[in-house]
C-alpha cells in the first residue's frame, strides 16, 4: 500500500528534543529513542490491560501516576516481556541510564518496549551505548517514528495546530504497530507532544476520550499486545489553549495515526473501516463494528474482492447477547450501496466486486435500535500476514 512518508523532517514542538540510535538489539537499524522536554510536562497515558503486561508498562504506570513527565525512552525489536524479575530490573536500569543521559530523574521518564516477547535486553550493549553519553539534540519527529518501528513498513507521523495564548500551539504525534493489534486501552506505541499548556486532569480526560474513538477503535488481527502504550506530553511553552480546540487537535492527530496504522497492517492491501449506526449505545455500536472488522471471513472477502456481503450479516449475528438487534430491521451497505435487505442482483454484485478492488473499503451497518454510532479501523487479511508472522523471530 502507499507509504505516506513526509518528504522531509517533521519538527517536534518547541521545547522538545530527541536522540535516536542503534544499540544492536536485533540488527543495524535504529532501535533506541530518547525524548526530553526542557521543562516539566503535564502528561497523560493509557496502557495495555493484558495480564502479561511487560515491566516497561509497570515502570511507566508508576512514573506517570502524578500526571507529570519529562520524556521517555523506547527500545524497539525487544518487548522485554515474560522475563521474570530480571525484566523489571532491566527496565528500571534502562530508565536510570536514560535519565543520566537526559539530565533528569528516572521517575520522570516513561519507558516503552516493543518487539519479540520472552527475550531479555542485551544489557551489556545497552550499558555500553549509554556509556558513550548520547545527547538529545535532534528535533525530527520522523526520526523518532523510524526508531520505534518493528514490522512497520514506514514511519508514521501526524501534526495539527491550534490557537494558544502565545500564538499557535502544535501537536505532533508518532506511532508504530502493524501486528498484534487489538488495543484494550490505547494502542501499540503512540507518543504525542505539544507545547500547549494544559492542566493534568484536563489532559487526561481529553486524551482518554480521543483514544476511545481512535486507537481503541483499531484492530489488525484481534490480538492485544503486552506492551501497548499511548502518552501525551504538554510542556506549556505556547501558553493556554481552549479545551475544545485541544481535543479537536488531538483527535485529528490520533485519527490520522490510526488510519496510517490500519493501512500498514501486516500484509495489508486495503484500509477497511466499519461504521455502525442506529445502535442502542456506544458500547453496542463499537461491539458490533468490531465483530465485523475482526471477522477473518469478512477480511479475506475484502482482500479477494469477493462480493460476499452475507459474511457481514454473519458477523453482526454473532453478537448474540444483543437481543434487541432484529435481522429484519438491519441495513448493510458497502460504500453507499445497500446490499441487505435490498439484495443486489448480478449487476449489483459486479458493481460491489469492482468497489472492493479499491484500496479503501467502507462497510456500514444500521441496527435501527437507537441513535448511537461508532467507527472502527482495520485492514484486509492476506497471505502476507501469515508469512510475516510465521517467520517473525527467524
Amino acid at each position: 500500500m502507499p507509504a505516506p512518508v513526509p518528504d522531509g523532517p517533521v519538527p517536534l514542538p518547541p521545547g522538545f528534543a530527541a536522540h535516536v540510535g542503534n544499540v544492536g538489539i536485533k540488527d543495524g537499524t535504529d532501535d533506541l529513542c530518547l525524548l526530553v522536554a526542557e521543562v516539566p510536562c503535564t502528561a497523560a497515558a493509557v496502557f495495555t490491560r493484558s495480564r502479561f503486561a511487560g515491566p516497561s508498562v509497570e515502570v511507566s504506570r508508576r512514573a506517570v501516576a502524578g500526571g507529570a513527565l519529562r520524556g521517555f525512552v523506547v527500545v524497539s525489536k525487544n518487548a522485554n516481556v515474560a522475563n521474570g524479575p530480571q525484566g523489571l530490573e532491566d527496565a528500571d536500569e534502562l530508565a536510570s541510564l536514560a535519565a543520566g543521559a537526559l539530565g533528569c530523574a528516572a521517575d520522570d521518564l516513561l519507558v516503552a518496549s516493543t518487539g519479540v516477547i520472552g527475550r531479555p535486553y542485551p544489557m551489556d550493549r545497552v550499558r555500553a551505548y549509554f556509556a558513550a553519553a548520547p545527547a538529545a539534540d535532534g528535533t525530527d519527529a520522523l526520526a523518532v517514528a523510524r526508531a520505534i518501528m518493528t514490522t512497520d513498513t514506514h514511519p508514521k507521523v501526524a501534526v495539527a495546530e491550534l490557537p494558544a495564548a502565545g500564538g499557535t500551539a502544535r501537536v505532533v504525534g508518532v506511532a508504530k504497530g502493524v501486528g498484534m493489534i487489538e488495543p484494550d486501552m490505547a494502542t501499540m506505541l503512540a507518543f504525542l507532544t505539544t507545547d500547549a499548556a494544559v492542566p493534568a486532569e484536563q489532559l487526561d480526560a481529553v486524551f482518554r476520550r480521543v483514544v476511545a474513538r481512535t486507537f481503541n477503535s483499531l484492530s489488525v488481527d484481534s490480538d492485544t499486545s503486552t506492551s501497548d502504550t499511548a502518552v501525551v506530553l504538554a510542556n506549556g511553552l505556547a501558553g493556554a489553549v481552549d479545551p475544545v480546540h485541544l481535543e479537536a487537535a488531538l483527535l485529528q492527530v490520533c485519527l490520522d495515526l490510526t488510519r496510517q496504522l490500519a493501512r500498514d497492517g501486516e500484509g495489508a492491501t486495503k484500509l477497511l473501516t466499519v461504521t455502525v449506526t442506529g445502535a442502542r449505545d456506544d458500547d453496542q455500536a463499537r461491539r458490533v463494528a468490531k465483530s465485523v472488522l475482526n471477522s477473518p471471513l469478512v477480511k479475506t472477502a475484502v482482500h479477494g474482492a469477493d462480493p460476499n456481503w452475507g459474511r457481514v450479516a454473519m458477523a453482526v449475528g454473532k453478537c448474540a447477547d444483543d437481543t434487541d438487534i432484529d435481522q429484519d430491521a438491519v441495513v448493510i451497505r458497502f460504500g453507499g450501496a445497500e446490499t441487505y435487505p435490498a439484495r443486489p442482483g448480478e449487476d449489483g454484485l459486479a458493481a460491489l466486486e469492482q468497489y472492493l478492488q479499491g484500496d479503501e473499503v467502507e462497510i456500514g451497518v444500521d441496527l435501527a435500535v437507537g441513535d448511537a454510532s461508532w467507527t472502527v479501523y482495520g485492514c484486509d487479511l492476506s497471505d502476507g500476514y501469515v508469512r510475516i508472522n510465521a517467520d517473525y523471530t527467524t
